[in-house]
C-alpha cells in the first residue's frame, strides 16, 4: 500500500507542490528516499527513524521507500521530516484518517520536536492556491503562516502532539491571523541628530519621496554614513503588499527577526566592501539553491555602500542590470532563480584616497594619477544611475556647535509620505510604484515640462554632456520635487533643482 502526504518546497521566492509517497514491502530492512533529495534531505531518514522510536511507535523493520514528487526537481533542506514522519505513521497503521487535504511542514529532531524552517509564508501561499485547508508548521513558525488569509496555519511542536490532534484527544487550535500595518520605528536613528547639512538633508528628502538613487560624496567625517543610516527614518510606510513580499525574501533568506512574523518596516542593508558580487546578487554553489543575495534582501528599501570605490568592480558593476530592471535572476546547474530587488541605492565615498580632493581647507596629499585612479574604481555607467548625485561638506563649527533645533524624522516623513500618496494616485492599476520607476513608455505622460523649463533642460543637456539616461534621470527628480510642493506641474524651478543634482560627475570625474 501506498500512502501520500502533502508538503510544497522552495524553488527561488517561488514554492511548489510535493507529494510525499510512503510504501513498505517486505524484503531486506532498508530506508530509501528517492526523488532527486540532496543531503539534508537524504538525513531525513535517520532524524525520522530515530524520532519514531524516541516517541514510542515500532518502527517496522521492511523495505521502506519514500518518493518524493516530481522526481525531476531537486529537493533541498530539512522541511520534509514531518510529512515523512506522518506518510510513515500511517502507513505503519498508527494513524488512520483522511488528511487529503492537510500539508505538513518541518523538521524534525531526534526527540520528536519540530523545529523552525525557511520558507514559511511562501509555502503558505502555494499551499493556500493549491486548495489546502490546514497546513501543519513548526510553532516558531506558525505567526508567519497565519498572515494567510483563507487557510488554517497550526503550530506544532512535537509530532506526538500532532498524532494526539489527529485523535482528537488533544486538538491544537489554529494560529491566529496577523493583521499588520507599517510602524514607525521610535528608537531609529533620527535626522535630528545631524546638525547641520540642510542641502544634503533636502537631497534625501527627495530621494525617500521618490525612490531615488544616490551618491553622496565628501571628505572623512564630514556625516555621509551618518546621514545614511538615519534614511530608513523618513522611508514611505510600507504597503500590506510590500510586507508580504519583503517577509517572503526574508523567510527564505532565513533572515527573519526571531519572534517577528513580518518585516514591518523598510530594510536596510549594508554590506562590507569585502563582499563578493555572488552574495551581492545571490549566492550558492554549481547544484545548491541560491539564496537571495543583498539586491534582493534590500527589496522595497535601501541598500547602502559605504565607501564604494573599495568595492570590487566586479560586485558593483553587477548592479546595473538589477537597478535597472528591478529583478535579479542567477543561473545555475539546477535552473534559474529570479528575486525581486527594486531598491533604493545610496553609495557613499571620498573624493580621493586621502580624502581631502577639493577640500575647502586640507591640501590633498594624493597624485593626480592616484586620484584618477581611484575616481574610475566607479565606472561611468554606474554614476550614470544615481539620480542625484550630493557633496557633503565638512560641518561648520557654528553649525555644530549651534542650538538651533533640527528638523525631526517624523515631520521629514510626513512631507514624504504626502508625495508618495500622489505617486499612489497617479499611477494606480499600474505596475509602477513611485517616480523613480516611471517606465519609458509612460514617461512623456507623467514627466512633461512646459516651454521655458525645457530650453533650460536643453542648455544643461548640451553645456554638462548628459546622457539620455541622465535627461531622463533629471526629469523624475524634478517630477518628485514638485509632487513635495503639491504641484501637479513640473515647474522651472523644480527641473533646476533637480539639474543642480547631476554635475558632481563632471566637477569630479571630468576635472583631472
Amino acid at each position: 500500500m501506498v500512502v501520500k502526504c502533502k508538503s510544497f518546497g522552495l524553488f527561488g521566492i517561488d514554492s511548489y507542490p510535493i507529494d510525499v509517497e510512503a510504501s513498505i514491502t517486505r524484503g531486506t530492512a532498508a530506508f530509501d528516499i528517492v526523488g532527486l533529495p540532496d543531503a539534508a534531505v537524504k538525513e531525513s531518514k535517520d532524524r525520522v527513524r530515530t524520532a519514531f522510536k524516541n516517541c514510542g511507535f515500532e518502527f517496522p523493520i521492511s523495505r521502506i521507500t519514500i518518493n518524493l514528487a516530481p522526481a525531476d526537481t531537486k529537493k533541498e533542506g530539512p522541511i520534509y521530516d514531518l510529512p515523512i514522519f506522518m506518510a510513515l505513521l500511517k502507513a505503519t497503521g498508527n494513524l488512520n484518517v483522511n488528511y487529503s487535504d492537510c500539508a505538513f511542514l518541518g523538521e524534525l529532531s531526534l526527540s520528536g520536536d519540530a523545529r523552525p524552517i525557511n520558507g514559511v509564508l511562501a509555502m503558505t501561499i502555494a499551499a493556500k492556491e493549491n486548495n489546502v485547508k490546514r497546513l501543519f508548521v513548526p510553532a516558531e513558525n506558525a505567526a508567519e503562516g497565519a498572515v494567510v488569509e483563507g487557510i488554517e496555519v497550526y503550530p506544532v511542536r512535537s509530532v506526538y502532539q500532532l498524532f494526539q490532534h489527529f485523535r482528537g484527544i488533544e486538538p491544537i487550535e489554529p494560529a491566529k491571523s496577523v493583521k499588520s500595518a507599517a510602524e514607525y520605528v521610535e528608537n531609529a536613528p533620527d535626522f535630528s541628530q545631524v546638525k547641520g547639512q540642510y542641502e544634503v538633508k533636502r537631497a534625501l528628502e527627495i530621494a525617500a519621496a521618490g525612490g531615488h538613487n544616490v551618491l553622496l560624496i565628501g571628505p572623512p567625517g564630514s556625516g555621509k554614513s551618518m546621514l545614511a543610516k538615519r534614511m530608513p527614518s523618513i522611508l514611505p510606510d510600507m504597503t500590506f503588499d510590500e510586507i508580504i513580499e519583503t517577509t517572503k525574501i526574508h523567510s527564505i533568506a532565513g533572515t527573519l527577526p526571531k519572534g517577528a512574523p513580518l518585516i514591518k518596516t523598510r530594510p536596510f542593508r549594508a554590506p562590507h566592501h569585502t563582499a563578493s558580487y555572488i552574495s551581492m546578487t545571490g549566492g550558492g554553489g554549481g547544484t545548491t539553491a541560491v539564496k537571495p543575495g543583498e539586491v534582493s534582501l534590500a527589496n522595497n528599501g535601501v541598500l547602502f555602500l559605504d565607501e564604494l570605490p573599495e568595492f570590487g568592480r566586479k560586485t558593483i558593476e553587477v548592479l546595473r542590470q538589477p537597478i535597472e530592471d528591478g529583478v535579479v535572476t542567477v543561473s545555475r546547474v539546477n535552473g534559474k532563480y529570479t528575486y525581486p530587488c527594486s531598491f533604493m541605492l545610496i553609495g557613499a565615498m571620498n573624493p580621493c584616497p586621502c580624502g581631502y580632493f577639493n577640500h575647502p581647507t586640507r591640501k590633498c596629499s594624493c597624485s593626480e594619477n592616484k586620484i584618477h585612479r581611484y575616481l574610475n574604481r566607479v565606472s561611468g555607467p554606474l554614476i550614470d544611475r544615481f539620480d542625484i548625485h550630493v557633496e557633503v561638506p565638512p560641518v561648520d563649527y557654528e553649525d555644530l556647535t549651534g542650538d538651533a533645533g533640527e528638523e525631526k524624522s517624523a515631520d521629514i516623513k510626513a512631507r514624504v509620505n504626502a508625495a508618495r500618496k500622489i505617486q499612489t494616485e497617479r499611477f494606480k492599476n499600474t505596475k509602477t510604484s513611485c517616480n523613480a520607476k516611471i517606465s519609458d513608455s509612460d514617461f512623456e505622460k507623467y514627466c512633461r515640462i512646459d516651454d521655458e523649463a525645457s530650453e533650460l533642460l536643453k542648455s544643461a543637456f548640451e553645456n554638462m554632456g548628459l546622457s539620455a539616461r541622465a535627461y531622463n534621470r533629471i526629469l523624475k527628480v524634478a517630477r518628485t520635487i514638485a509632487d513635495l510642493d503639491q504641484s501637479e506641474d513640473i515647474k522651472l524651478s523644480h527641473v533646476a533643482e533637480a539639474i543642480q543634482y547631476r554635475s558632481l560627475d563632471r566637477k569630479y570625474w571630468n576635472k583631472l
